[in-house]
């Protein structure tokens, strides 16, 4: 039942707005081209994209002539990275039940893996074809990401009446307990670092009911759009008061985690 429930939590935020998603979230990809260089993609290479979005990091792996398959759950983010790169391969599927159909060299995911809120499916999904000796690199928020947004979200619909409509849509572990499951899962981590990592949102003044719109209206899934626009004021004006609003620029206090992993034989 407790899996159930999970993946029914994971499909709230299936349907994304892809166009406004690489206009106004672009520091999504941005920050990721960091943790390419992690991966250190090299030529003759099998890679999967876990979570590719919109396909901007799928691309940036397959400049190093490796080959590339994008995965992502989002009917729209595969659709746009299919026109954005018509010469990458991407698929839609989930990624907690999602297995590959050949072997791969490495597995790369950013910004994704928190959506997933029964992280062992999504683990053994992700390594379904890893090669023994392959290598894992990916970046998820972290323990307490996006705390101070969260509790003003929890504040605003409380204000409202509406408590009962609060969802916790994201999975954001410590160090310890998802090392602890790569390592079950059969992976040797050999790196993982938690780390505050604030972030400017685009939209100036409106960025923060922008950055609701697009990631934080999956607190609130059951709600339509007409009855969530006052909650989403609500929050931003909490928030103003709040060391996220600083003369017309919202950031948000985002932790990552970073993990370097390889599949044990």
């Amino acid at each position: 039942m407790e899996n159930q429930e999970n993946r029914r939590d994971l499909s709230q935020k299936v349907n994304w707005e892809a166009d406004r998603y690489d206009e106004s979230m672009s520091f999504v990809s941005r920050y990721g081209e960091d943790i390419v260089k992690w991966l250190n993609p090299r030529k003759g290479e099998t890679i999967v994209d876990f979570g590719c979005g919109t396909g901007d990091l799928a691309a940036e792996i397959a400049r190093s002539g490796a080959e590339v398959l994008g995965v992502d759950i989002s009917p729209e983010m595969v659709d746009r990275a299919w026109r954005k790169y018509p010469h990458l391969s991407f698929l839609q599927a989930n990624g907690m039940d999602w297995k590959a159909e050949r072997s791969y060299d490495a597995v790369f995911s950013n910004a994704a893996l928190h959506w997933m809120k029964d992280p062992e499916a999504a683990i053994a999904s992700m390594i379904s074809g890893l090669k023994p000796g392959g290598r894992l690199i990916a970046e998820l928020g972290g323990h307490r990401n996006v705390s101070t947004i969260i509790e003003a979200t929890r504040q605003s619909l409380s204000m409202h009446g509406r408590e009962d409509a609060f969802v916790m849509p994201w999975y954001f572990p410590t160090v310890g307990e998802y090392s602890s499951l790569l390592e079950k899962a059969g992976l040797e981590v050999q790196s993982a670092l938690l780390f505050d990592r604030p972030t400017v949102l685009q939209e100036g003044e409106d960025g923060m009911k922008g950055w609701l719109r697009m990631f934080g209206s999956a607190m609130f899934p059951s709600a339509g759009e007409q009855e969530a626009a006052p909650w989403i004021e609500e929050a931003a004006s909490r928030l103003k008061q709040t060391r996220l609003y600083d003369e017309g620029t919202w950031t948000a206090d985002y932790r990552r985690l970073r993990i370097a992993a390889v599949k044990l034989a």
